[in-house]
C-alpha cells in the first residue's frame, strides 16, 4: 500500500477505513487567532457515527474574562456583553473541554479538528492559564486541511473549512459556529477517508504519525513560496509543528 503518494481526484474510492467509524470533533470560537494570547469563547466536542451522524455532542459558552473584539464577534456572533450575561466562568469550561477530550482520547477514539495546531495549542495555553492539566500531546488526532492537501495537493481554490467542505459535498450551516464547524470537520474526514480509502494509513496512529510529517513537509513548501514573493523573512519560516504547537 503506497500510503505517501498524492492521488488526483479521480482516484477510485474503497471501504473507508475502520478508524473514520466512529470520530470524535473538536473545534474552538474564540477572541481571535493569537494562541498564546487569545481565549476561549464557544467550544464543541462531540461524536460522529459512521454515516456522520451526532452521537453525542456538548457546547459551552464561556465568559472569557476580557473583551471580545468587535471583528472576533462579527465572525462568531458573540458580544463581551452576551459572554458576560451567559456565559460560564473560563475556567469551568476551560476544564470540561480537557476532560472531554482526553476521555475520548483515552477511548482510543481519534479527535477530527481542522488545522488542529490552532484549536489544541489555544486549548493548551488557556489550560496553563487557568491551572489546568493541559492536553500536551493529543493523540490520536485527524486534521482534515493536513490530509486534503496531502493527497489533493494541486487542486486550486482556498483551503478553508467552507470551501473544503463545499469539494466534498458536506453541508456547513453556521459556520464559524463551534458545533456546525466541528461537524462539518468530522463529515469532511470521513469524506476524505472514503475518496482515499486506497492509499491512506489502515491505522489512525499510523495516520497521525504520517500527519506530523505531511504539516511539516506542507509548511517548509508554505515557506518557500512566502519567501519567494517577499512576505516573510527565511530567517522567520511557518511554523510546522502539529498536531500542537
Amino acid at each position: 500500500m503506497n500510503t505517501d503518494s498524492s492521488r488526483s481526484l479521480s482516484s477510485p474510492k474503497g471501504e473507508a477505513p475502520e478508524w473514520s467509524r466512529v470520530v470524535g470533533v473538536f473545534d474552538l470560537e474564540t477572541t481571535g487567532v493569537d494562541v498564546a494570547r487569545d481565549r476561549i469563547v464557544t467550544a464543541h466536542v462531540g461524536l460522529l457515527d459512521a454515516s456522520g451522524t451526532v452521537l453525542r455532542a456538548h457546547d459551552w459558552l464561556a465568559d472569557p474574562g476580557v473583551d471580545i473584539p468587535e471583528g472576533a464577534a462579527a465572525i462568531h456572533g458573540v458580544t463581551t456583553e452576551h459572554a458576560r450575561a451567559h456565559g460560564q466562568p473560563a475556567a469551568e469550561v476551560v476544564g470540561e473541554v480537557v476532560d472531554a477530550l482526553r476521555a475520548l482520547f483515552d477511548r482510543g477514539i481519534p479527535v477530527v479538528a481542522y488545522n488542529a495546531p490552532y484549536d489544541f495549542s489555544l486549548l493548551k495555553h488557556e489550560a496553563l492559564r487557568h491551572g489546568v492539566a493541559p492536553i500536551t500531546d493529543p493523540s490520536p488526532v485527524i486534521d482534515p486541511l493536513v490530509v486534503d492537501k496531502r493527497y489533493d495537493r494541486y487542486r486550486p481554490g482556498k483551503r478553508t473549512l467552507t470551501h473544503v467542505a463545499q469539494h466534498y459535498a458536506v453541508a456547513l450551516d453556521g459556520a464559524h459556529e463551534a458545533s456546525a464547524d466541528a461537524i462539518a470537520a468530522g463529515r469532511v474526514a470521513q469524506a476524505l477517508a472514503e475518496r482515499f480509502a486506497p492509499w491512506l494509513p489502515e491505522t489512525v496512529e499510523e495516520l497521525h504519525t504520517r500527519q506530523i510529517g505531511w504539516a511539516r513537509a506542507q509548511a517548509e513548501s508554505l515557506t518557500e513560496y512566502f519567501v519567494r514573493i517577499g512576505r516573510i523573512d527565511p530567517d522567520d519560516p511557518v511554523d510546522g509543528s502539529w498536531p500542537i504547537r
